[in-house]
């Protein structure tokens, strides 16, 4: 019983990893252009005004430190190519 499940689970990951990955680098996109668009006026780029922006603030605040940072980061040739 116990190599059947192993077994299920290896073939499950060798089926669904690269699809649950891609799922996840887009939903880290949208929540990126989320946080661009709801508080961009942090990094100089005002899209919305300020008053949905502060509506909103209770819910993306836990997130905003490291969205800041990936934002801000240097990029370089090889970080396009991933």
């Amino acid at each position: 019983m116990k190599f059947l499940d192993r077994l299920r689970d290896v073939v499950e990951g060798l089926t669904v990893h690269g699809q649950a990955t891609a799922i996840m680098k887009i939903k880290a996109q949208i929540d990126n252009l989320f946080m661009l668009i709801t508080l961009g006026d942090m990094l100089g780029i005002p899209i919305l005004p300020p008053y949905y922006s502060l509506r909103l603030m209770p819910y993306v605040f836990p997130n905003i430190q490291n969205w800041k940072r990936f934002m801000l980061r240097e990029r370089d040739v090889t970080d396009l190519v991933s």
